[in-house]
């Protein structure tokens, strides 16, 4: 949704998004999982045999038709890991990282991962459901963590149960999940993190979560409402309608030149920040050319950015795209391919494109 009348911001994307380890605790049935196939229901298979719908209950929507040819390893704490970020940083002039999973809190090392990647000269952020968060963000906000995005996928237990595998549609399991997402966002607050909240909103049947999101959850809080692709002009018309409800006022869009994310930032009444956050139809000029899913139907993100990915055999795999895992390289070969330089061009032809516009 474009709001005319309001400043733009226009940003080069310089972030990372690092899948450390695999393992999570919940069983979404949309999860994508950062494209890779959930590797406790995969460990005995063969490349390129992987099962989508194994004992765990756990999914990853895309495994079946993109091509995933390794299985993710739990990054190591290591000089290694530190040598391939700033290898990365060097050559994608980036300044951010994103620690990704499964839930990157369950990871026994993730406050060191954050302390080798601060290191290493970037800001790091972390995608999280809360599950141990209350446990390991005191030592990672200590390491340097600057803020968590929490994926909220209920408010009530019966919503969050509704979306679980079948097996695990049990309010009270759900109920101890959104304990534990509640201690994690006040660990934030107390620890000096930024923590924000991501919510889909499918229709305006969701306007009952957002309101409780912002009625019940601290003013820390930033809640950001991303719309349904499958649910279309709906999903965004509930969105519309949810911040007219509250009374929110659009101040300014924020676009991130070269990949697809784009939001814009509402004050509420009370002083507080929303954010409607979409997709805009961004692709690899060259990559993504003759890709079968580049099309408005098939296509659900885009290119988002680059993803950092350690495998079984013990390397980094560096990916582009979730739905077309075959892209990805190990990191040397990225390094010197062409994939790298088309990066960086359509970074920059963006924000001139962009930048431009904005100025005129």
């Amino acid at each position: 949704m474009y709001v005319s009348g309001i400043p733009v911001h226009v940003e080069k994307d310089t972030t990372l998004r690092a899948k450390i380890h695999d393992p999570c605790g919940l069983t979404c049935t949309f999860c994508h999982n950062e494209g890779t196939p959930v590797v406790v229901d995969n460990r005995r298979r063969l490349l390129g045999d992987f099962t989508t719908a194994g004992p765990s209950g756990r999914v990853s929507i895309y495994a079946a038709t993109n091509s995933a040819a390794f299985l993710p390893a739990a990054i190591p704490h290591d000089e290694e890991f530190g040598h391939t970020l700033a290898a990365l940083r060097d050559a994608l002039d980036l300044t951010e990282v994103h620690l990704t999973g499964g839930e990157p809190t369950l990871h026994p090392a993730v406050a060191r991962l954050t302390k080798i990647a601060v290191d290493a000269g970037f800001r790091v952020g972390m995608t999280s459901n809360g599950e141990r968060g209350d446990r390991v963000l005191p030592e990672c906000a200590a390491a340097g963590l600057d803020r968590v995005n929490f994926s909220i996928f209920g408010t009530t237990a019966a919503e969050l149960a509704e979306v679980q595998h079948a097996r695990y549609r049990n309010p009270e399991r759900a109920e101890r999940k959104l304990d534990a997402l509640k201690r994690s966002i006040a660990a934030c607050e107390t620890h000096g993190i930024k923590a924000s909240a991501n919510i889909v909103v499918l229709d305006h049947s969701h306007a009952g979560r957002v309101h409780r999101l912002l009625d019940e959850y601290s003013p820390h809080l930033s809640v950001r409402l991303l719309n349904s692709l499958d649910h279309g002009t709906v999903s965004i018309e509930a969105i519309e309608r949810i911040l007219s409800e509250r009374g929110a006022v659009a101040e300014a869009h924020y676009i991130t030149a070269g990949v697809s994310g784009a939001r814009t930032a509402y004050r509420l009444p009370d002083g507080r920040r929303s954010f409607f956050k979409q997709i805009r139809p961004v692709r690899l000029p060259e990559t993504c050319a003759g890709c079968r899913f580049n099309n408005d139907t098939d296509c659900q993100e885009g290119f988002y950015g680059v993803r950092l990915y350690y495998d079984r055999t013990g390397r980094y795999q560096v990916g582009v795209c979730i739905q077309r895992m075959d892209l990805c390289l190990p990191l040397d070969e990225f390094l010197n391919s062409p994939l790298r330089s088309e990066i960086l061009s359509l970074r920059e032809a963006e924000y001139q494109r962009l930048a431009t516009r904005r100025a005129g």
